[in-house]
């Protein structure tokens, strides 16, 4: 469990870090529509509508995460799954209005911390994906093609996102709907995908040009 290079002394501190977000996990846990093992919530995470979360073993909500449950396939979060800290998961209207899709990341993948997952469209995320910091994940888009109506009444489009397995996604990185990232993919940090991204692509934001070198 533990580093071999960790002292008596971190070892402890660890504990008593991680002991307060498994009681939370056990108190909590009856509320998900189902789970497996054990989970660990952190302070102040903010989950509405358990009752449409899936949560598998080991499953991490981190301080200040907030994760909103209403969809109407549910969120499904697999074996060693992390949320990380001050991460927003909405698929839905809080007040029950534009209901979403939802969410499905596999095992072993983790969201970084302040990243914003907007799975108002369906959003399918691999196994072992790693997400940076700040990421943007936008599963939906505005209709804004007539300009004799607003396009608040003009709706949206909700193609979804599919992450596929094994993929890094560096810090800050926008992803738009109807984007299918391939298996094996690294996505530099800051970069805008709003076309596919075929399997095991290096992708680095080219926005950047280099005026002269030193």
């Amino acid at each position: 469990m533990f580093s071999p290079l960790l002292q008596k002394k971190d070892k402890v501190l660890v504990l008593v870090h991680v002991l307060p977000k498994l009681l939370r996990g056990l108190i909590r846990a009856p509320f998900f529509k189902s789970r497996s093992g054990i989970q660990y919530i952190g302070r102040q995470v903010h989950i509405t509508h358990a009752k449409h979360i899936i949560c598998g073993k080991n499953v991490k909500f981190e301080d200040y995460s907030e994760i909103h449950g209403l969809s109407k396939n549910g969120l499904i979060f697999e074996d060693n799954v992390t949320i990380g800290r001050g991460v927003m998961i909405r698929p839905s209207s809080y007040y029950g209005r534009d209901l979403g899709e939802g969410l499905v990341i596999g095992r072993n993948s983790s969201i970084g911390p302040h990243s914003y997952v907007g799975c108002s469209g369906c959003i399918t995320i691999g196994q072992n994906v790693m997400f940076g910091p700040k990421c943007s994940l936008f599963a939906e888009n505005h209709i804004f093609n007539d300009e004799n109506v607003t396009i608040k009444q003009q709706g949206v489009t909700q193609k979804g996102i599919n992450v596929g397995n094994d993929c890094w996604i560096g810090s800050n990185v926008i992803i738009l709907d109807g984007v299918t990232i391939g298996q094996g993919c690294v996505i530099g940090a800051g970069t805008l995908i709003n076309k596919n991204v075929a399997p095991y692509s290096l992708v680095i934001d080219k926005r950047e040009k280099v005026i002269k070198k030193r």
